[in-house]
């Protein structure tokens, strides 16, 4: 019904109809209290305007009345509070099986590529009813991805990945843009998403023109930057093995412990010496400035690929880790 409303975008994904209850019930309560205070505002002005009252009168106060505009403001704050906490916990959240997806803000323009290594340039092509996790980052400022018929909005930041989900409802194409001014011709930094029914999504897919998976390209730039020297699937390697690393807690040398996600892996093979994993030394060169933002993204989707099947486990010490020392790519 909302989607009647002019400017109203549509309800294109599982959370957004949740998101639009929420809105609409803060919406309500500005306007409730805003048309009670201006009829309470114009109500005591009318009843003592100074020809009724002339001399002021000194009123004591009232602690029911003190408890009473306490108490229920209190109240409604906390519903809102827990209600989008509630909405925000989920959208923070990607389902374990969601399909990925990784995003390069750059001025101006979006460049998607996906697992199975078909690349788009302002065009998301997506299936319906499944979950979609966004892995992005930004080539160059902070860029924000917004979907507003999915209700999602994520910043975009350079240096890390950021993470995004979404589960489309309804085939179409809708609207995506950047809603982070990120330079003069920051309007014009627009794209699309395309919902497709799953059969569709999937003869798309085959037919995109694919040089390869992600994690292949990722394979061929490990061992073309020499990664796999120390990188070893024994234990005589100078850097960690990463077989089943990923999604894993690893062991620093200075005690801490780090989820082996995707950030881990990308600080790894930029900034090596942040991180240095436990039993090894901070041997591995750094490739700041040698790699593309692609080429890392497959470099961590093959790290990802290297995972067991069961990523929880106790803290990696000397054998698989995605050490900040040890990811040579």
């Amino acid at each position: 019904m909302w989607e009647q409303l002019p400017l109203f975008p549509a309800q294109a994904s599982k959370i957004a109809p949740q998101v639009d209850i929420l809105f609409f019930f803060l919406c309500a309560v500005t306007v409730f209290f805003s048309l009670l205070i201006a009829f309470v505002v114009v109500f005591f002005a009318v009843k003592y305007r100074k020809e009724k009252h002339p001399h002021a009168e000194q009123i004591e106060g009232s602690v029911p009345l003190e408890l009473t505009w306490t108490l229920i403001p209190l109240a409604i704050a906390m519903v809102m509070f827990v209600w989008g906490a509630s909405i925000f916990f989920i959208e923070s959240r990607p389902p374990r099986d969601a399909m990925e997806i990784y995003a390069v803000g750059k001025q101006w323009m979006w460049k998607f590529q996906h697992v199975e290594g078909v690349r788009e340039i302002n065009t998301l092509h997506v299936p319906m009813g499944r979950d979609v996790k966004m892995i992005m980052s930004s080539q160059d400022v902070i860029h924000d991805f917004f979907v507003p018929a999915f209700r999602v909005k994520a910043d975009v930041l350079p240096g890390r990945y950021s993470v995004v989900w979404f589960h489309p409802t309804k085939a179409g194409t809708y609207h995506l843009f950047c809603a982070q001014y990120c330079g003069t011709q920051h309007s014009g930094m627009i794209g699309e998403v395309i919902v497709m029914e799953p059969d569709e999504y999937e003869a798309w897919l085959s037919g995109g023109g694919a040089e390869g998976s992600l994690s292949g390209t990722g394979q061929k730039l490990f061992q073309q930057y020499g990664c796999a020297t120390c990188h070893r699937s024994d234990t005589q390697g100078r850097g960690p093995n990463l077989t089943g690393v990923f999604g894993k807690p690893v062991l620093l040398d200075d005690g801490r412990t780090v989820v082996a996600d995707e950030n881990y892996v990308r600080e790894s093979i930029l900034n090596p010496g942040a991180k240095v994993v436990s039993g090894f030394k901070p041997i591995m060169p750094t490739f700041q400035g040698q790699l593309s933002e692609e080429q890392l993204i497959a470099l961590v989707e093959y790290v990802k690929s290297l995972a067991g099947p069961n990523p929880n486990s106790a803290p990696v010490t000397n054998r698989p880790v995605v050490p900040n020392n040890a990811t040579q790519q």
